[in-house]
């Protein structure tokens, strides 16, 4: 396997850097604390403190900032309180402004690191929002498995920093495409993606199953079942993923799966478009055999029963020459009655048309634009036209597995649809809403 490189973890220096920075801000306070305190006495110089420890909070997190809290009780003591420079306390009223100060820096710096651990998990989602949707318009751009395969070992080399490989088939898998494309499984990894193909499970190392095994394979499962097995590996031998990225991996195997049943859908509806073709041909053919064969049997028939008329010839050969010329105008006649099947009739509903080979939609004679997922969505309920379909099952097959309880997406998409679709959208007619269940397309 090709050496790759290595992701930089966080240092022990960087986060030296930060409780640093924590007790410098407390020093800072207490520097402005001593000017301060000659002029207007000791009451104010422990609200000089609580701008530190929100600031650490904030840009470094809860340590620092308890660290800042700490730090700042104990400065406000040792050189504010009789008597100073010393961390005796004789006042009462001293010793409750000491505890008060570390009670509002330890609350403080909670909220405030809670505030900021919210911000980079927010973020943290944006990023993975982000890149599952590059990953999902990189897949939905390539043409066939071959390419599909390719494009999402690429990426997820380049997302996860390790080898990567996709294997598919039954008994014994193939590899479909690998990065870099010099890998090649061992027949522990063989062993390793037939027991997840077939059990729907990890395995390889790092995982309870086949440990010896050089890759860790992951299902890549679609509604049909799993299609794939998704191979990453690391030349050193660590997990390829880390346990946080899990979530992300898990996304994008689902769009993966979406993409490679889409492909296969596609290459299916071509070989069936194909065998239809062919059939038409064939039975255009056969039918032209049986019209230029027609007369000849009718004169060879006539000629049957003239010869029985006038009484000549061999009576048994004439016989058997009228049996099979019968035989042969019944054959003929079942040729005549073949003929090309017909195209699959579009879908009419109200003055909405429907055509799933062609998806194209026409409304009143017009032709109407829908993006990729309305058109999943209409053609879902096409499909099934007056049964209701429930919101986890559009989702799940316009979506994906993995969004089945983002409802909000198929409302956008139903809204969109009667905005487009309906005569009024605020009394839709086409697309009835099963409340709390999902929707139906009228019959």
């Amino acid at each position: 396997m090709t050496n790759l490189p290595e992701p930089k973890p966080s240092s022990a220096l960087q986060s030296a850097e930060h409780y640093a920075g924590a007790l410098a801000m407390v020093a800072a306070a207490t520097l402005l604390g001593l000017a301060v305190a000659p002029r207007w006495g000791t009451s104010p110089v422990d609200m000089l403190y609580l701008p530190a420890v929100l600031a650490a909070a904030v840009l470094w997190g809860l340590g620092p900032a308890l660290t800042a809290g700490i730090a700042a009780a104990l400065a406000y003591n040792f050189f504010f309180t009789e008597p100073v420079h010393t961390f005796r306390i004789t006042r009462m009223t001293d010793l409750f402004t000491v505890v008060i100060l570390f009670l509002v820096a330890a609350v403080t710096s909670r909220l405030a690191a809670g505030m900021r651990n919210h911000a980079r998990l927010a973020a943290s989602h944006a990023a993975r929002n982000a890149t599952i949707a590059g990953f999902a318009g990189r897949l939905l751009s390539c043409r066939g498995e071959k390419e599909i395969a390719v494009t999402a070992c690429a990426e997820m080399r380049r997302l996860f920093h390790c080898n990567t490989m996709l294997m598919a088939g039954l008994p014994g898998p193939e590899v479909i495409a690998a990065d870099p494309a010099e890998n090649h499984p061992t027949p522990s990894d063989i062993a390793a993606a037939v027991f997840t193909i077939q059990m729907g499970q990890p395995a390889g190392r790092g995982s309870s199953q086949l440990q010896p095994a050089e890759w860790l394979f992951h299902p890549v499962r679609s509604g049909s079942g799993v299609v794939a097995a998704f191979g990453l590996a690391r030349d050193d031998g660590m997990p390829p993923v880390a346990e946080d990225q899990s979530p992300l991996l898990s996304s994008l195997l689902d769009q993966m799966a979406l993409a490679l049943e889409r492909a296969r859908l596609e290459s299916g509806t071509r070989g069936f478009a194909a065998i239809r073709d062919r059939d038409r041909v064939r039975a255009s053919l056969l039918s032209s055999i049986a019209q230029d064969m027609t007369p000849r049997l009718t004169a060879i028939g006539e000629a049957v029963r003239q010869l029985k008329r006038a009484g000549v010839g061999d009576k048994q050969q004439i016989s058997n020459i009228a049996s099979e010329t019968g035989r042969l105008d019944r054959y003929v006649t079942n040729l005549l009655d073949m003929g090309p099947e017909p195209d699959e009739q579009p879908i009419e509903a109200g003055d909405i048309t429907i055509d799933l080979v062609q998806r194209s939609i026409v409304r009143s004679g017009e032709p109407v634009h829908l993006t990729p997922k309305e058109f999943a969505v209409l053609a879902e309920l096409a499909k099934h036209r007056g049964r209701v379909l429930t919101h986890q099952h559009l989702l799940r097959v316009v979506w994906g597995p993995a969004q089945e309880r983002q409802i909000e997406y198929l409302r956008v998409a139903i809204r969109s649809l009667r905005q487009k679709l309906e005569r009024d959208s605020s009394q839709p007619a086409l697309i009835l809403n099963e409340p709390a269940v999902g929707y139906r397309l009228s019959d």
